[in-house]
């Protein structure tokens, strides 16, 4: 049976919940993501008739869900806050900016979101973490002794009492491994579960997009983390085969220039190979949703999700339960 195909709203924001909701099943969506931003997924309002007038709006399309997503209030957990946090967070998580004050109440919101996913009757939260060491990669003066594990001590601090709050209602946490976040890579996701001391509640929302550019084996993570894969994002990215002006880092220039070495596409328009990917997930036995996180600054959205519905139905298939050349043995004959 194939996984549902879901639509993450977190791009469409600028757009009310019930208009989003029917863009993605005009699109060829099964339902959607809904982001904990705009007025899609309101964590603070997020009580008994809250949740079921949501779940009466889904209904009321055919929409399917299976996960909400906080990864902007995720992300000032750790991090190192600064005017950026202000534009993306409400203004009850900033109030008066103190850096910690934000750390400390973006905290509780994320603790509030794993009960509001109870209430609403889901089972998974994706999300960022943000890092407290991330400014530190590839860093100079190089950094000292210590430093980079007091940056994941800082996350088990903070993070291991959300995963304990998400463990107590039966919630899955699936972190985005992405630049910026404390897991970024294979090696930095096995540092944050040893972090947590490989907390059951903690695993990652798969996305292969944040892989490939950076020369990271994104079919290996998969098999690396079988039993944490919570979610997974399909999102394509392309990146050169030459040598380019902007690198890898990004050289503060905007998406959709042609001077970077890599950008995100539209599904099958980029160089992941999804045909390995679906391919490992069968293996593992992933049965969830996929959810295409859609992003391609050179094409119109519209057009962009719908194609990328259609491909990610093309692409997907069910794992077999039988070996092939089994059959050859006569008992199994009919």
């Amino acid at each position: 049976m194939a996984r549902p195909v879901t639509l993450f709203t977190g791009q469409w924001a600028d757009l009310p919940a019930e208009t989003i909701i029917q863009k993605a099943k005009s699109f060829g969506y099964d339902g959607v993501e809904l982001a904990c931003w705009g007025d899609h997924f309101e964590v603070a309002k997020a009580d008994a008739a809250y949740c079921q007038a949501k779940r009466e709006l889904l209904a009321k399309h055919g929409a399917q869900v299976h996960a909400i997503s906080t990864h902007l209030v995720g992300q000032c957990v750790c991090d190192n806050i600064d005017a950026r946090h202000q534009q993306i967070i409400p203004d009850y998580i900033w109030g008066d900016g103190d850096p910690e004050g934000v750390r400390q109440r973006a905290a509780a919101e994320m603790k509030a979101t794993a009960r509001a996913a109870k209430e609403f009757g889901i089972g998974v939260v994706n999300g960022f973490t943000g890092s407290s060491i991330w400014h530190l990669l590839y860093s100079f003066p190089p950094v000292l002794p210590g430093q980079i594990q007091r940056g994941y001590d800082d996350f088990a601090e903070r993070f291991g009492p959300i995963m304990d709050e998400f463990q107590n209602n039966g919630i899955k946490f699936g972190l985005e491994v992405h630049p910026t976040e404390i897991a970024f890579d294979i090696a930095s996701a096995e540092r944050a579960v040893a972090a947590l001391g490989g907390h059951p509640a903690f695993g990652f929302n798969y996305d292969p997009s944040h892989f490939g550019y950076q020369g990271v084996d994104y079919v290996e993570f998969i098999y690396r983390f079988a039993d944490r894969i919570n979610h997974v994002h399909m999102k394509d990215v392309a990146w050169s085969d030459k040598l380019c002006e902007v690198g890898v880092f990004g050289g503060h220039v905007d998406f959709h220039n042609r001077k970077r070495f890599w950008d995100f596409k539209s599904m099958g328009r980029g160089d992941i190979d999804f045909e390995k990917v679906i391919r490992a997930l069968n293996d593992i036995g992933y049965a969830g949703p996929l959810s295409v996180e859609w992003e391609d600054g050179g094409m119109d959205r519209e057009h962009g999700a719908t194609e990328s519905a259609e491909y990610v139905r093309s692409i997907d298939f069910p794992s077999s339960n039988i070996v092939f050349d089994a059959q050859f043995d006569k008992s199994k004959q009919s």
